[in-house]
């Protein structure tokens, strides 16, 4: 598939802007370094991945570009979503992705965990779309900075589109969540996919809003980080931050489609699966304490909770 202008534009973007993130999670860790792992994709691309394990604040952080391309996997025309763009398509096609990845699990369990993906995919017939978004998984939900993460997300969504926070915002409550548990993974933020021409923006106006949103990162996280980490914490703290983290490792390993994309396209493993924590806990049948912050916790892990008013 020939690369075009706007294929090398959004790559030196997200090279860059992870060159950004790096430089302000370790300057926020005081410690810790990323190390950086450059790799190729025998069908076509790569990509650089870049860890920091066992820092001051963060004890596992990724931070992964990667821009691969080749021919379409056979799944991509069979999953439902897919189909209004795909059906109808039987000649062999190439396809061309690239995105952005993080996942920052802190040592500090009162620090949220947080992932954001922006990704374009494209497809030799002319068929594109962005996708991606950011959302916070707190070991503990604190409601005055669910708030305040959801106040940020919406402002920035409302600068390009008055439906757009409501819409993203329900398609992250669906989909990081965890059906056989019946909870969210944390408290959501927005998510999106296949967002093209029909979107209610022109293509430029989607590059720009995608853009913005992976800059949004490094003040919201930043912040958050500056918030909670000089507070003091028990070892039952540390007890329920490895529960958490082993819920987040089920939907990651269950239902993240990232995930699933990234295996059934050859990418690097270790790179798609540097999302999981180093250390999680699974005590059988656990049931916090009621009225507990633990099971206060639980009770907001929850679809449709309205944050802006919390």
């Amino acid at each position: 598939m020939e690369l075009t202008n706007l294929h090398h534009q959004i790559e030196n973007f997200l090279f860059d802007l992870q060159v950004k993130i790096i430089h302000a999670l370790e300057s926020e860790d005081n410690q810790g370094k990323f190390n950086y792992d450059l790799w190729e994709r025998k069908e076509g691309g790569g990509g650089k991945s870049a860890i920091l394990e066992n820092g001051l604040i963060l004890e596992k952080a990724g931070v992964n570009v990667s821009a691969v391309w080749g021919i379409a996997p056979e799944f991509l025309f069979k999953e439902k979503e897919h189909s209004e763009i795909t059906d109808g398509i039987k000649e062999k096609l190439n396809f061309y992705a690239t995105g952005l990845s993080l996942v920052i699990h802190p040592k500090h369990p009162l620090i949220p965990i947080i992932h954001m993906n922006i990704r374009y995919f494209e497809l030799s017939n002319g068929v594109w779309w962005f996708g991606g978004g950011i959302d916070l998984t707190p070991h503990y939900v604190d409601a005055e900075q669910a708030r305040w993460f959801h106040r940020e997300l919406k402002k920035h969504c409302d600068t390009y589109h008055p439906e757009f926070y409501p819409k993203f915002k329900k398609w992250a409550d669906d989909y990081f969540f965890l059906p056989h548990r019946n909870e969210t993974r944390g408290i959501g933020g927005i998510f999106f996919d296949r967002l093209n021409e029909n979107s209610g923006l022109d293509k430029e106006k989607l590059v720009q809003f995608w853009k913005d949103l992976g800059m949004l990162f490094i003040p919201i996280y930043t912040t958050l980080i500056q918030w909670n980490k000089n507070k003091n914490f028990q070892d039952s703290h540390i007890d329920w931050q490895l529960v958490r983290r082993s819920r987040y490792v089920e939907f990651n390993l269950l239902y993240d489609k990232g995930t699933k994309f990234g295996l059934e396209t050859g990418g690097r493993t270790e790179s798609i699966l540097m999302s999981l924590p180093p250390l999680a806990a699974w005590k059988y049948n656990y049931i916090p304490e009621k009225h507990s912050e633990e099971f206060k916790t639980l009770e907001l892990l929850k679809k449709g909770i309205n944050w802006i008013d919390f």
